[in-house]
Order: C-alpha cells, then structure tokens, then sequence
C-alpha cells in the first residue's frame, strides 16, 4: 500500500497496488502493520456499506463526538462518488478546509478519515456501493453533522445534489 499526505494534516489517500497475473489480482486493503508504520490507527470496531440507487446522492457530513469519536477508512467497491472530508479540529493550521476527491470501484484507492473530521461523500453513478471501517462502535448520541453546503467551509461538490435525507438537511452551519 501507498500512504499520500492530503493536504489536511493527518488524512491520507490510501492507495492498494494490485498484483496480478492471467487470473486477475490480489491486493490487500488494510494491513495493521503497514498503518502503524505509519503512525495510523489499526483499531477497527465496525465494517459498514452503503448503497446509494441514484447518482446524485449526498450522504454527509457527518462525525461523532468524543469520546465516540471515530477513524474511518473509505472505499468506493461499486460506481463512483465525490468524497469529502473537513478539518474540524480547532487548532489545527487546518480547521474548516476540506478535501475533495472521486472514488471509483476500478480506482484502487481509499481514504484515511482522521478523528474529528466530518466526512460525506456524492454519488456519481447509479448504483454506487461505498465500505468503510471505523474505529469505533457507532453511538447515536454522538453523532453530529454540519451543513453539507455551509458557506464557512465552501465545499465545491462536482454537481448539484438531487437526493438528502431530511437528517442531513438538518445538519448546521459551523457559524
């Protein structure tokens, strides 16, 4: 695996490397030694999926809150989306930007969510099939979201949502 720096401090793009041969592939997508090496969590609590029927689909931003909060490791497995994570760690250099980018299920790549980061993410296609791993079990009174449009954080999504919850319509501004 390859481990690239986003541009916010402590996120990652994960990248898997396929070894193949007349047969197809093999790659892995989560080594506890690898992340380690990298000064990431190896904790995994939960593994979850979601189907999104149609593209244009916004799920998002959600995190939760300590002492709940979690690591999450995000996959593309079907279709493709835009996925987002926000910076929500008051000192950092870092607070309030977000990082943006296209997931696919042929990529090869995954995202490194750190704790207190919101993350959501658009789908580009129908059908689209994320998975992620978390670091802890999840706890509805402590999650919490922000505005997947919040003027304080100017997310620039790829194309207009046609499908929110209520919940996520729901969610406030930062300000």
């Amino acid at each position: 695996m390859k481990f690239v720096e986003t541009p916010l401090a402590g996120a990652y793009i994960v990248e898997i490397e396929p070894r193949g041969d007349e047969r197809g592939f093999f790659a892995r997508t989560y080594c506890a030694k690898e992340f380690a090496e990298h000064g990431l969590s190896t904790q995994i609590a939960q593994a979850n999926m979601a189907v999104s029927a149609t593209a244009g689909t916004l799920r998002g931003m959600h995190f939760q809150m300590a002492p709940n909060a979690e690591i999450k490791l995000i996959r593309c497995t079907r279709g493709s989306l835009f996925d987002v994570i926000v910076d929500l760690r008051p000192g950092s250099a870092t607070y309030r930007q977000w990082f943006g980018i296209e997931l696919a299920a042929g990529g090869h790549q995954m995202v490194y969510v750190p704790e207190q980061f919101a993350h959501g993410y658009l789908t580009l296609e129908d059908s689209t099939e994320i998975t992620y791993q978390v670091s802890e079990f999840y706890a509805p009174g402590a999650e919490q979201g922000i505005a997947w449009d919040d003027p304080a954080v100017e997310i620039e999504w790829p194309l207009q949502p046609k499908v929110i919850s209520d919940k996520d319509q729901a969610w406030p501004a930062l300000t």
